[in-house]
């Protein structure tokens, strides 16, 4: 298995087509100053919470769906917030929203690193729904930096979306 090229389009195909190359992303992450001076104690907490949104698949996706949630709102994520967090270069919001594509069959993906598999539907050529937000690339530096508390709620919240979506979704428990 050799370094794979993932592509994280517009939802819209109207809407300017983002490109990833999550290689080099990565490879980039470590010439980030994390300690940015611009970043003060009320963004930090802005950030910080909308870390609890974060899961991986190789990189951290922000899966925010409907702004209007409540698993968001009560964490104080609105869109007022996800501009402000996008002024200061943390984040991209896109209205139309992100997948990533490309998918086989199965996929996993970690919240808090407890692994989630997924089971698309087709054999091959399968997308994922990221929501309206992806990191930057200080957004993920940072990101590891300004971890959160696994929130239950939104693990459900998501877990129900991809069932809706007619994924199967199987969640791997450690040993204990």
């Amino acid at each position: 298995m050799g370094v794979h090229q993932v592509r994280l389009d517009a939802a819209e195909p109207l809407v300017r087509k983002n490109f990833i190359d999550t290689a080099s992303a990565m490879s980039s992450k470590n010439k980030i100053d994390v300690h940015s001076p611009d970043l003060g104690d009320e963004d930090a907490a802005l950030f910080t919470s909308l870390c609890q949104f974060i899961w991986v698949q190789g990189e951290p996706l922000p899966l925010i769906y409907n702004l209007e949630h409540p698993v968001y709102t009560k964490q104080g994520v609105n869109l007022q917030v996800l501009n402000h967090l996008e002024s200061i270069g943390l984040i991209s919001f896109e209205a139309a929203g992100y997948v990533k594509r490309w998918f086989g069959k199965h996929t996993r993906l970690f919240y808090f690193g407890q692994a989630t598999k997924i089971q698309f539907l087709a054999e091959a050529n399968n997308q994922l729904d990221l929501g309206h937000v992806l990191l930057t690339e200080k957004g993920k530096a940072l990101a590891t930096v300004f971890s959160n508390n696994r929130n239950h709620e939104f693990y459900e919240y998501v877990i129900d979306k991809w069932f809706q979506q007619g994924m199967v979704i199987s969640s791997i428990l450690a040993n204990r």
